[in-house]
């Protein structure tokens, strides 16, 4: 019997094609409208199919690989390197190793044969034919193949390393590329090959050490574990952080770079150096940040000198630095400091300092999401035993947040209902019919909870549980308004830092620029920060609990996987498939790692430097669309 793909497929070239809108809006519903995807890609024409095949990978649904094949045979190389794309996406890259598509050399397209390369590097189940099949491809005479072929290795050694060693030839490969390459992206992606692998190549880690590219010198310190002063920030902190010395620390407190500094603050902690520079940073005179970091580090250093530090910080009026006295009186178990945080008014100081079950209690009342969360995963934490009046609490948070919050408040709700649903089943106060209610949830994610618990909705067999379908994302945006995005620019003021300009890529991310493009208009990001922080990684921000569960949409954001995170690009954060809210990262170096998992919706155009200043409570003042100049939208 034919594939249901292939069965419907064959009905609809005998349908007229849709629009390239309704191609979206079809990839929007995830495939609950079915005919569109197929009427496109039966079409014959390039841009339907392009579209058909994204939609299909941006289900991550393998049943649909048959269509893909048909794709992947088409005339069109755009449309064979987007049907490529979307197989690796649907976990099927075997589909690319068989089928007479060996060698990729026949494949005429250099773009397309650099996706076939990294396609199969992330998910090719035989090691021994991915493994040979990737060094083959870094002889290709193209570099953008090689790349592919350099992409395809560090997916697939960060992957399979730690359980099944590449073998001997293989690592010598790359080591060898490494050192011919001219190409400071095949280099970059070899070296994380490397390291992920844990082959400490001697060679090839003093080639990096020398490159021109300081993402590269990056790469080669963070795998040598070598020690490297450098012009660039970011060699500088990835030095520090894995050869650092107290030497090195204290002459870096005067780094030009904030990252670099607030590193030195914290290695002169962690690594029990003379704490006397770590005493004169935690003085109130100095600015927060420092400060904090010092104090922190002075729990490490002296414990004795940091009590009287991590008092006075946690009288500091900026709630930033009340949080970190949370955390180092948690260090030197200051009850006292921790009883009256528990207390604070802000409710991030609070989730630092709620150590006690009768805390959680009280911050069960909460209206943050992320103090909730803190406060039932800690009640849960406790296992057995719950008493009655904690469990009454969990259900009245419990039906609060359900009442008057969106679906998009999960998280706490995750953990409050098992933890009620245990706590019952001593106390039999609330019973079935209590839970029944959370069946019909309309977060499919509660619903499950509720149904395992349920014995009379508790399916018969595995797999056959009565769900509502998946939680829908909001209407899809019209054509006008797309229009209206493309060739758009967005510019992001941030207090005392400076302005980002930014292209939004509307073509590549239509929902997520429209989403972001609303906050932004409705002024949702004025008065938010910048409150994850995380040097040669990411910054993210843009939450109105300065948190990374407060969401600033009602509503999950479907993922529109499929653009680079290179430096300086915005992304939309997560914490699982289609849950994204509105918060933003942005890329501070090249983190190829999270290709294929998040939506990137946007490039930075100017202000890389604004980006690298950012630091742990820089708020953002201001997010301006700029529509493009007539004529010039594309």
């Amino acid at each position: 019997m034919l594939p249901l793909a292939i069965l419907l497929l064959s009905g609809a070239a005998f349908q007229p094609p849709p629009t390239p809108h309704q191609v979206l809006v079809a990839e929007h519903s995830r495939l609950t409208d079915l005919t569109t995807i197929e009427r496109a890609a039966a079409s014959g024409d390039t841009v339907l199919q392009r579209l058909a095949a994204r939609a299909i990978g941006r289900t991550d649904d393998a049943r649909w690989a048959p269509m893909l094949e048909r794709l992947m045979d088409s005339p069109a190389a755009s449309v064979r390197l987007e049907a490529v794309r979307a197989a690796a996406q649907v976990r099927n890259a075997d589909m690319v190793l068989h089928n007479g598509r060996l060698p990729f050399t026949s494949e005429p397209s250099p773009l397309v044969r650099a996706e076939l390369y990294e396609t199969v590097g992330r998910g090719g189940s035989d090691a021994t034919l991915v493994e040979s099949t990737l060094v083959a491809g870094l002889a290709d005479p193209s570099v953008e193949v090689q790349r592919g072929a350099a992409r395809g290795l560090e997916s697939r050694l960060r992957r399979t390393a730690r359980s099944a060693a590449p073998s001997a030839a293989t690592l010598s490969a790359i080591a060898s590329a490494i050192v011919k390459s001219p190409d400071a992206s095949v280099r970059h992606s070899l070296l994380l090959a490397l390291n992920a692998a844990g082959h400490h190549d001697s060679t090839a880690i003093a080639n990096g050490l020398a490159d021109a590219d300081p993402e590269v010198r990056r790469v080669a310190v963070m795998l040598g574990r070598v020690w490297r002063p450098d012009t660039s920030a970011l060699v500088r902190w990835q030095a520090l952080r894995v050869a650092g010395t107290c030497e090195r620390a204290r002459q870096h407190l005067a780094d030009n770079s904030e990252h670099v500094r607030l590193l030195a603050i914290d290695l002169l902690g962690t690594l029990t150096c003379d704490a006397a520079p770590l005493r004169a940073l935690a003085r109130d005179s100095v600015h927060w940040r420092p400060r904090a970091h010092a104090v922190m580090a002075l729990t490490y250093a002296d414990s004795t000198r940091a009590a009287p530090a991590v008092r006075a910080l946690a009288r500091s009026p900026v709630w930033q630095a009340r949080a970190w006295a949370g955390r180092a009186a948690q260090r030197l178990g200051d009850s006292a400091v921790l009883q009256r945080l528990a207390r604070d008014a802000n409710p991030n100081v609070r989730i630092e300092a709620v150590t006690t079950r009768a805390d959680a209690v009280r911050a069960l009342e909460a209206d943050h999401a992320g103090l909730l969360l803190h406060a039932a995963t800690l009640l849960r934490k406790g296992g057995v035993g719950a008493s009655r009046a904690e469990l009454d609490a969990a259900v009245r948070s419990f039906e609060r947040i359900s009442r008057t919050k969106p679906l998009r408040w999960r998280d706490a709700r995750e953990v409050l209902l098992p933890f009620i649903i245990d706590a019952d089943r001593t106390h039999m106060a609330y019973g079935g019919a209590w839970l029944t209610q959370w069946v019909r949830d309309g977060d499919p994610v509660i619903q499950r909870i509720a149904v395992e618990a349920v014995p009379a909705f508790r399916p018969s067999q595995p797999g056959t549980a009565r769900f509502v379908p998946p939680l829908q994302p909001p209407p899809f945006p019209t054509e006008p308004q797309l229009q209206a995005l493309r060739g758009a620019t967005a510019v992001i003021t941030i207090a005392g830092r400076g302005r980002i300009e930014l292209a939004l890529h509307p073509d590549v991310a239509p929902a997520a620029v429209h989403s972001f493009a609303t906050l932004a208009r409705a002024g949702k990001y004025i008065g938010t920060t910048w409150h994850r922080i995380v040097p040669n990684f990411v910054v993210q921000g843009g939450s109105p609990g300065a948190d990374e569960y407060d969401p600033a949409t009602p509503y999950f954001m479907r993922d529109e996987v499929g653009a680079r995170n290179v430096r300086g690009t915005f992304g939309i954060s997560t914490r699982g498939r289609d849950t994204g809210d509105g918060q933003l990262y942005i890329n501070l170096v090249n983190n190829q790692r999270l290709d294929h998992d998040y939506t990137v919706f946007a490039t930075t155009l100017r202000g890389l430097d604004v980006l690298d200043a950012i630091q742990e409570g820089d708020v953002i003042t201001s997010v301006i669309i700029r529509p493009a100049a007539r004529g010039g939208a594309r």
